[in-house]
């Protein structure tokens, strides 16, 4: 009777808190395997407290955001990045009365099946993985294996479907089907865009003065500023769909487009990738040709999927320090 009342108490607390566009935790697809309800949390409290225990969720602290296995520890990793959607994220939830467990778990998890050494190291892994046959890898449709089929030595984390469909869908082409997810979809372009200007600036890769004139006028000269000004006109224009205002979306999209070629293509900021590049297809050409190598998890996946798939999910779990261990380990002579 105790958890019976605990469990209404959750149900009446959403339905008088949140949205009627909100996604209701009781209203949830469910997950893909039936388990009994928690008398304590919600589906989506589960879900995200899932998330942090994962390893997947650790190993991020030690993932490349933009700038490679940087020496200060005041550049964001992808782990810091992760917090930081998370945060902004739940910000604009609250603002909406949208589920903020929901939107939070979806934030937490979005980059969990990101590779070792940021976007260069997806590229790398992408073009090997196409290479030998298999399909096109993305960093999203890797985060959903993980907490699907990766997490827990192959058992997955069991998450709900609106969880697994907003990581999915926080970048590419689609489109996450709750509002929650579209938040998050959106956090996460807040996020990196203006903590990676603050690190560009911090490395000298950027100057203070010059961001473009129009997004600067639009939306703030600090990145305070900027983040609220973004916020601000998502919770002033959105009501069935997440969205911004026409001008501000101007100044946003103007503002990622600058920071593609200013920071994310410069070559100053790439100039490691070929030798990111090839310990990626050294590793890869290694575990496919010899499966036996990988833990025993891969090796399952090996027999049951493919070396190449097998590979492609070991190398993605790797930490930038880790895929350096394991490449040297292989190809550095030991002294005796």
């Amino acid at each position: 009777m105790r958890e019976l009342n605990l469990k209404v108490l959750q149900n009446e607390n959403e339905k008088f808190l949140l949205s009627e566009r909100a996604c209701f935790s009781e209203h949830s697809k469910g997950r893909e395997r039936a388990e009994t309800p928690c008398p304590l949390r919600t589906d989506f409290q589960r879900d995200r407290d899932r998330i942090i225990h994962s390893n997947s969720f650790r190993r991020l602290k030690h993932k490349t955001q933009v700038f490679l296995m940087p020496k200060s520890e005041h550049y964001r990793t992808r782990l810091t990045h992760t917090l930081e959607v998370s945060q902004i994220a739940r910000t604009i939830a609250r603002a909406l009365r949208l589920s903020e467990d929901l939107t939070e778990a979806i934030a937490l998890g979005h980059d969990l099946g990101h590779t070792p050494f940021g976007h260069d190291g997806e590229r790398a892994l992408d073009a090997v993985f196409r290479g030998s046959g298999g399909t096109a890898f993305r960093h999203n449709e890797q985060s959903l294996r993980v907490v699907r089929t990766i997490e827990k030595d192959g058992a997955g984390l069991n998450l709900t479907a609106e969880v697994r469909d907003g990581i999915l869908n926080h970048t590419s082409k689609g489109s996450p089907e709750t509002l929650e997810g579209q938040v998050v979809r959106f956090s996460d372009k807040i996020a990196y865009i203006n903590h990676d200007i603050e690190d560009a600036i911090r490395a000298g890769v950027l100057g203070e003065n010059e961001l473009p004139e129009f997004s600067v006028k639009v939306l703030g000269d600090t990145k305070t500023k900027r983040i609220t000004a973004l916020v601000n006109s998502i919770l002033a224009n959105s009501d069935d769909i997440i969205c911004y205002d026409d001008q501000t979306k101007e100044a946003h999209d103007e503002l990622r487009a600058f920071m593609f070629k200013r920071v994310y293509l410069k070559q100053e900021i790439n100039s490691e990738k070929d030798k990111v590049k090839f310990i990626i297809e050294f590793l890869f050409d290694k575990y496919v040709k010899k499966p036996e190598r990988m833990p025993e998890q891969y090796q399952r996946i090996a027999a049951e999927e493919g070396a190449e798939r097998a590979a492609a999910d070991f190398i993605s779990g790797m930490t930038d320090d880790y895929a350096i261990d394991v490449f040297k380990e292989l190809c550095v002579p030991k002294a005796f």
